[in-house]
């Protein structure tokens, strides 16, 4: 990423479960501040958790911020939203995610963030999309993918595909590089 950033859309993925008082909640409302601050629109699922923090302090901070949300739940979508881009279903809504956006953040979460991780991961190794930032925030990550690469068949240049934050600001730090 360039440091003109103006613009360029970021989705981040990250946990549904958490509420308002958890330290990844105030994480991501941080973060979703910072990329704003940085230039960034900001993309998520557009429920709750993760989704709803990053939404709230990129919203707050006056950004633009899409929720890509789908049919197939029942919950509303986070206030905090300015846009919605409606999908059928899971896929679809991943697929949106991925093509709507020049880089990628995730923060812990579970199945589901693993899910995205893995196809955003996938698609940036099998060259279908551009080469684009994939940012793993957070503790967790060097440990789930040091599972993934003694279990499963992952190189180095697999791995030359991530890139691993410990803070918010470290994490805006290489999507503006």
């Amino acid at each position: 990423m360039s440091e003109s950033a103006k613009n360029q859309r970021i989705t981040i993925f990250g946990g549904s479960r958490c509420g308002p008082e958890a330290d990844e909640y105030k994480e991501a409302l941080k973060l979703g501040r910072l990329l704003v601050e940085a230039g960034f629109d900001v993309c998520s699922g557009g429920y709750s958790g993760i989704m709803e923090a990053i939404s709230r302090g990129a919203h707050d901070a006056g950004g633009n911020v899409i929720g890509v949300t789908m049919e197939q739940f029942d919950a509303e979508p986070n206030p905090y939203l300015g846009k919605i881009l409606p999908s059928a279903d899971f896929y679809a809504r991943l697929q949106t995610m991925i093509r709507e956006s020049e880089g990628y953040i995730a923060l812990r979460g579970g199945i589901g963030t693993l899910t995205e991780v893995s196809l955003v991961w996938n698609k940036l190794m099998t060259g279908v999309i551009p080469k684009r930032p994939l940012v793993l925030l957070g503790e967790c990550w060097p440990g789930v993918i040091s599972c993934l690469r003694s279990q499963l068949v992952v190189s180095e240049c697999d791995l030359s595909h991530l890139s691993y934050a410990t803070d918010v600001e470290h994490t805006v730090r290489i999507l503006r590089k």
